[in-house]
């Protein structure tokens, strides 16, 4: 297992934290132990065949107490286990296939799917009714993420995880809550905690964060109870925001409600890495806008002011910009915006950002940079090559509007994108319309960023 794995099974519900110090107590490296391992797998079966609920109910609350005794490294024999032995019976369902494909009736359709169906689903959804264990199998998945790249044979059983936890933590079953500076203390200890794209600096930061012109949403689920999944930061301002520093700056005096006119979503924290995949944020600005459209009629605009954490890695990517998919004119000006950078930085763009000040950039150099980031975002965000927090807001039907430059000049923003930031437009008529289109490969530009292409 990945070093500091040990710190990665921490349970996320408080009344399962107290098992977590014992987990860590036991941790010590080493190969599974096959007694061990042979009593999780009795106790899997029991639980499988258990047809009383109250029975069943204390078996799984056994195989959570196994489960948190096994040392972090040895968790890996459990998914094994999983993969091994409680997958579906391929004989059984190669039979029900053929016989649904000679006489497609719903009883053939309904076999089927029950001869597919892993047993270890069952064994999840049972392991789920003991105390704690929703909490459990977002830690256990937690885990198991970080074994796939190495155990690819283990991605079964991840997508068996990931289909369960997307429909027991399906948007309809969440809670939205607004922090305010009245919030428990736990609870805001964890905003700062998880806090993912823009470091907050301790209480007055987070304080200045939650004035009235400063938002924080987040959801919660019924059996995660004061424990955040993601949460959503949001500035109201007059106008479209070009610069971080402003909507971030501790010192800046609060705005008068007569002057909110913008909404601005400017971070977005996923708090549970267990349940990376599991469609929540896109949700979570929907309803977050929804909410402050009644709230505030006032507000004409919703837009994010979103960081690129893909350019500067994708600038260092070959890129054979003569046969490209561009127009042969914009296939001329990428490569002598390329050039450009690498007369710069060097041919591999090795001293990228280096000593690099946006304000102090000469036109030339500014005019490639945005070209090339132009490119990037309009065409590339379609392609796995795509900028992550493009995808993400061109695929929750976001438009994309406006590239901002010098927009964050800190370290990790001249690292990510040379201090580039963008601004996503939600028009809440249109983003099913966008969203589709950008499903099937359009990225929905704004006239501004179109004509610099």
């Amino acid at each position: 297992m990945a070093k500091g794995a040990h710190e990665m099974f921490s349970l996320p519900s408080s009344t399962l934290r107290l098992g977590i110090s014992s987990l860590r107590a036991r941790a010590r490296r080493g190969a599974t132990d096959p007694r061990r391992m042979q009593r999780v797998a009795d106790t899997c079966r029991r639980l499988l065949s258990e047809r009383g609920e109250a029975n069943s109910i204390a078996i799984a609350a056994h195989l959570q107490r196994e489960l948190l005794a096994l040392p972090p490294e040895q968790l890996v024999g459990f998914f094994e286990l999983l993969e091994q032995q409680f997958g579906p019976d391929p004989e059984e369902v190669l039979q029900a296939a053929q016989r649904y494909a000679e006489a497609p009736t719903a009883e053939h359709l309904i076999r089927l799917t029950t001869a597919a169906e892993p047993p270890r689903q069952e064994l999840l959804r049972r392991l789920n009714r003991a105390p704690g264990g929703t909490a459990a199998i977002v830690a256990l998945r937690r885990v198991l993420l970080t074994l796939l790249p190495k155990r690819p044979d283990l991605a079964a059983v991840e997508a068996d995880f990931q289909h369960l936890l997307s429909s027991w933590f399906n948007a309809g079953f969440l809670q939205m809550e607004q922090m305010d500076w009245r919030s428990p203390a736990e609870l805001l200890e964890r905003i700062i905690e998880h806090e993912a794209v823009h470091e907050i600096a301790g209480w007055t930061d987070l304080r200045r964060r939650l004035q009235p012109d400063r938002r924080c949403f987040a959801f919660f689920h019924p059996q995660l109870p004061g424990e955040p999944l993601i949460f959503v930061e949001v500035a109201l301002v007059p106008d479209m925001p070009g610069a971080i520093g402003p909507l971030i700056d501790p010192a800046s005096p609060p705005l008068a409600p007569r002057h909110f006119k913008v909404a601005t979503f400017y971070s977005i924290s996923n708090c549970q890495p267990g349940l990376k995949g599991v469609s929540l944020g896109n949700f979570l600005i929907k309803r977050v806008a929804e909410h402050l459209h009644r709230e505030l009629p006032q507000l004409r605009t919703f837009c994010t002011l979103s960081p690129i954490p893909g350019f500067t890695a994708w600038l260092r990517q070959p890129h054979d910009w003569a046969s490209g998919a561009a127009k042969p004119r914009l296939r001329e000006r990428l490569q002598r915006a390329d050039a450009a950078l690498r007369e710069r930085f060097g041919a591999e763009l090795t001293g990228m950002p280096g000593d690099f000040t946006p304000d102090a950039a000469p036109p030339e150099l500014r005019d490639a940079i945005e070209l090339l980031a132009h490119y990037y975002l309009a065409h590339e965000s379609v392609t796995p090559r795509g900028d992550p927090v493009a995808r993400f807001h061109l695929g929750n039907g976001a438009r994309l509007e406006r590239i901002n430059w010098a927009a964050d000049t800190g370290r990790k923003g001249l690292k990510q994108s040379l201090g580039l930031m963008v601004n996503y437009l939600y028009d809440l008529g249109e983003v099913e319309e966008r969203h589709d289109r950008f499903v099937h490969g359009e990225v929905v530009c704004s006239k501004r960023i179109a004509q610099r292409l």
